[in-house]
């Protein structure tokens, strides 16, 4: 049976790393709109070139040509049998494309989970995260805090010291979660609507657990 899954969730939520999880126990792709993009630009494919005109003006990629680069993947080979979505749809325009596209296919969406981890949350995960001003490496004060002194790259023959991204300062981590809600909730009344939404809550989890939580609730869909 074939397993068609679409993830929501707010930034640091672990949407990436359910996805994992799942692609790997059910054994179907998981696919990441940004990674995609990273794919055609690399490539340089005709999409990834229109995709490189908007990023070269700092402007975001349209609906339309972010359901075109999506469509292509999810008619290779591997997604024969089913995937999980990563990302996309985010918005409910994005929602509907998707929904006709799998239309003109004879295919369908089984499942849209959300993972629900409170705003508060959220914050204190991200802006616990460094990042390696050298390499790259990151890591969290929280849950994987580097050893030694703190404020170092633990990485051997790697100096660098660690920082905070802009993008993992609080008010700018509110900001990227006030467009999400704003953009995201059309979404999830779109799947709840089709009778195809599951909510796993993530506050106060460990990723096993909610693993588990959206384990159960494939494993239910399968059997359906």
């Amino acid at each position: 049976m074939s397993l068609r899954i679409v993830l929501l969730g707010a930034p640091g939520a672990g949407k990436g790393t359910q996805a994992k999880r799942i692609a790997a126990k059910y054994d179907i792709p998981h696919i990441s709109t940004g990674d995609i993009f990273r794919k055609h630009l690399k490539e340089g494919t005709e999409l990834g070139k229109q995709v490189q005109q908007y990023l070269d003006s700092g402007g975001l990629v349209p609906d339309d040509l972010t359901c075109a680069i999506v469509a292509d993947r999810i008619a290779e080979p591997d997604c024969a049998n089913g995937y999980i979505l990563d990302g996309f749809p985010r918005s409910q325009t994005q929602a509907e494309r998707l929904q006709e596209i799998l239309n003109e296919r004879g295919e369908a969406i089984d499942i849209a989970i959300d993972i629900e981890v409170p705003d508060e949350e959220i914050i204190e995960r991200l802006s616990a995260r460094r990042s390696c001003g050298t390499c790259g490496e990151v890591y969290n004060l929280k849950f994987d805090p580097p050893k030694g002194d703190g404020k170092t790259c633990e990485k051997t023959d790697c100096p660098g010291e660690l920082i905070q991204r802009t993008d993992d300062k609080p008010e700018t981590i509110r900001q990227r979660l006030n467009v999400y809600h704003e953009t995201t909730k059309p979404v999830r009344s779109f799947y709840e609507s089709l009778g195809l939404l599951k909510t796993v809550s993530g506050a106060d989890s460990t990723p096993d657990d909610v693993y588990k939580a959206i384990e159960a609730i494939l494993d239910g869909v399968r059997t359906a």
